[in-house]
């Protein structure tokens, strides 16, 4: 097939690199030229070295030539980039192929989940051809071809087919899922947790407080995932579960080094700028306190890392008002 690829992050660079082997023809789209111009003449994503990007990928910046006559279009951007990228996208021309969303956010103010802001932007007409890719996938693997389980899901059961073609190999293994919403939901929300736990490391709270904060994190999860009408056993699987242990417990993990950051002394700032990537869960626990105070649902992990990444709350603080709360019984 002839894929359209946008963004060109570890992310996108890993996935694009699974459609290459695949046979595909993959043109990657990056809005930034200095970009393009350094994958395609050193073959290396900086932040991925020693592992050379297959010859058979195109990197531009003109976005109409990653749109041409393609067979599948896949996004790869950042949460806050869905909607500005594929109005772009909108203006420009009419996709009729299938579209892969694998960012990972709920988006703010609006609430939804992106594949639902992907058929907002392109129309209601658009939402049969809208799929999605998630589960615990760190990029740094992948390229390795490290054995990898991940969850697709799609309005039309021929788009997750579609799916499942073009990206499984021998070590990237693809389970279909048909609660898109839960699948998506899942994805967003366990970077909130991560940062939990890399605060809680960074403080030195050691591997019980680490379980405890998964645990009751994936009980946050799974409560609030209702207001998006997602099935909550979803949240029990790779998309849930598995994404909030690999993202909770790798030290690849953005969110997980953004909260340990945090823990060391550095302002929320200055923790992104020293990681220099997007950190999703700062983002994300803006939307899911939305979520939880509309529908007057308790989600006490996300108010205490929005408290410590806005309101500037000290991580001791926050972790002290945690273990005051009210003890009730434990209702899985």
């Amino acid at each position: 097939m002839k894929v359209g690829f946008l963004g060109a992050g570890t992310w996108g660079v890993s996935l694009a690199s699974i459609l290459a082997a695949n046979g595909h023809e993959v043109t990657v789209w990056t809005a930034r030229k200095e970009v393009a111009d350094m994958l395609n003449t050193k073959r290396e994503h900086p932040k991925l070295p020693h592992y050379k990007i297959s010859s058979t990928i195109t990197f531009t910046t003109d976005l109409k030539k990653a749109l041409t006559d393609i067979d599948l279009l896949v996004e790869a951007v950042t949460s806050l980039g869905v909607r500005p990228v594929f109005e772009q996208v909108r203006a420009l021309t009419k996709i009729t192929c299938p579209i892969v969303i694998t960012s990972k956010g709920i988006e703010k103010d609006s609430g939804l989940l992106l594949h639902e802001v992907l058929a907002q932007v392109m129309g209601e007409e658009c939402k049969s051809q809208i799929g999605c890719l998630s589960g615990p996938s760190m990029a740094e693997e992948v390229i390795q071809n490290l054995p990898t389980s991940v969850v697709c899901s799609a309005y039309e059961r021929s788009v997750m087919e579609m799916i499942l073609m073009a990206f499984s190999t021998p070590f990237f293994r693809i389970y279909p899922n048909n609660d898109i919403k839960g699948v998506a939901f899942g994805g967003a929300m366990k970077n909130i947790m991560a940062i939990a736990c890399g605060i809680s490391d960074g403080l030195g709270y050691g591997d019980n407080t680490k379980a405890a904060l998964m645990t009751r994190g994936l009980h946050e999860m799974r409560k609030l995932c209702v207001t998006k009408d997602c099935d909550p056993m979803t949240i029990n699987g790779l998309a849930g579960l598995g994404d909030l242990c690999v993202t909770c417990l790798s030290t690849f993990s953005r969110n997980y080094n953004f909260g340990k950051l945090i823990a060391s002394g550095l302002s929320p700032d200055q923790a992104r700028d020293k990681i220099g990537m997007v950190v999703e869960g700062v983002y994300a626990c803006v939307s899911a306190l939305q979520l939880g105070k509309k529908a007057n649902i308790a989600v006490p992990i996300t108010e205490a890392i929005y408290a410590i990444v806005y309101d500037k709350l000290d991580p001791k603080d926050a972790v002290r008002a945690l273990l005051q709360r009210e003890i009730k019984e434990e209702h899985l």
